[in-house]
């Protein structure tokens, strides 16, 4: 028996394949490496370059490696251009996950779990959300999503399919053996921006907005470590596979760093004073978005080893320090 990790070869992605294969697991990646890297892949791990909306082609992908369970990070991620584009992300993130579950049915596949986001909440106020808070999304992006987590619960409702959804807050960081990270090279993350600017990739990076009700005016996010994040999945993944009932879990730490403490943490650790300008709010970005993070805690038994801004934004900028002596690395336009 195997595992599928849809997005395999991206940021997220990698690190899972990482986290499985270290602790035993046949794995398959399968990826079309649209942003995506092939080198990202670990070696240990089956790469399989295809597109996870082809329903026959999977369906072949699962039943040839004897797949028992599919963790689905595949899929579109930038808010704005959501707002642009939303056809694509109806496309990447609601018809191919769609497709993929009828795949997984057809195939006999037994555990499912789902990469969501906090954007489900739309904009939450200024305490931590909760899973139970209205599901308000605001963006194409965040719709796309809570479209797939009703699917998957719907289609689970009708057939031998035991799933989990996360719902993720601000994924930020690198595998702290130096293993992966988030390569791609016009990531809109902020610590990967302010890393770049550090590193002297972009001449100047922007704080939107300065007038927020947060205690210095910038807004207030829940940063995660993507290996605390990765652990998670791990855990949910030994839940389902031990009979455990369908979850929908929220992955934050339950606090959050402001964009200016976020920045100035950034200077600290790279010792460059690089140029952050003030401008006005982006439309639609609430002033906090800080994760509810009791559940978690209660029903996997999960507890965040990595929960440390410093923490993070080393790893971060290590792995942008460990990109520019890549000879084959990504350039930023």
């Amino acid at each position: 028996m195997s595992v599928l990790v849809t997005g395999g070869a991206g940021y997220i992605g990698s690190h899972m394949v990482l986290r499985l294969a270290d602790a035993g697991n046949e794995v398959v990646v399968l990826d079309n490496l649209v942003t995506g890297f092939d080198w990202a892949v670990d070696r240990r791990a089956s790469f399989v370059e295809g597109d996870v909306g082809d329903t026959r082609f999977v369906e072949t992908v699962l039943d040839q490696h004897n797949v028992e369970a599919i963790l689905h990070f595949a899929g579109s991620i930038v808010v704005p251009e959501s707002v642009e584009n939303p056809l694509k992300y109806y496309r990447n993130n609601t018809a191919n996950t769609r497709n993929l579950i009828e795949a997984a049915v057809n195939a006999g596949v037994k555990h499912m779990i789902f990469s969501s986001t906090a954007a489900v909440y739309g904009m939450t106020g200024n305490d931590p959300v909760s899973e139970d808070a209205v599901l308000n999304p605001m963006s194409p992006y965040g719709r796309s999503k809570l479209m797939s987590e009703m699917m998957l619960a719907d289609v689970a409702a009708a057939h031998d399919l035991t799933y989990g959804v996360l719902r993720y807050f601000n994924v930020a960081g690198a595998d702290p053996a130096g293993r992966s990270g988030q390569s791609t090279p016009r990531a809109t993350h902020l610590i990967k921006v302010a890393c770049q600017a550090a590193l002297g990739q972009r001449d100047e990076m922007y704080i939107y907005g300065t007038d927020y009700d947060t205690s210095d005016g910038t807004g207030l996010r829940d940063y995660i470590h993507v290996t605390d994040l990765i652990e998670a999945h791990a855990l949910l993944l030994e839940h389902l596979r031990g009979g455990g009932e369908n979850l929908t879990l929220n992955c934050g730490y339950g606090h959050g760093y402001s964009v200016r403490e976020v920045v100035d943490t950034v200077k600290s650790v790279s010792g460059v004073d690089f140029k952050a300008i003030e401008t006005d709010r982006r439309a639609g970005d609430p002033a906090a978005v800080v994760a509810g993070a009791d559940r978690i805690r209660k029903v996997l038994g999960w507890e965040p080893a990595h929960a440390d801004l410093t923490e993070i934004v080393g790893a971060a900028y290590g792995w942008e320090k460990y990109l520019l002596t890549r000879n084959d690395r990504p350039e930023i336009a």
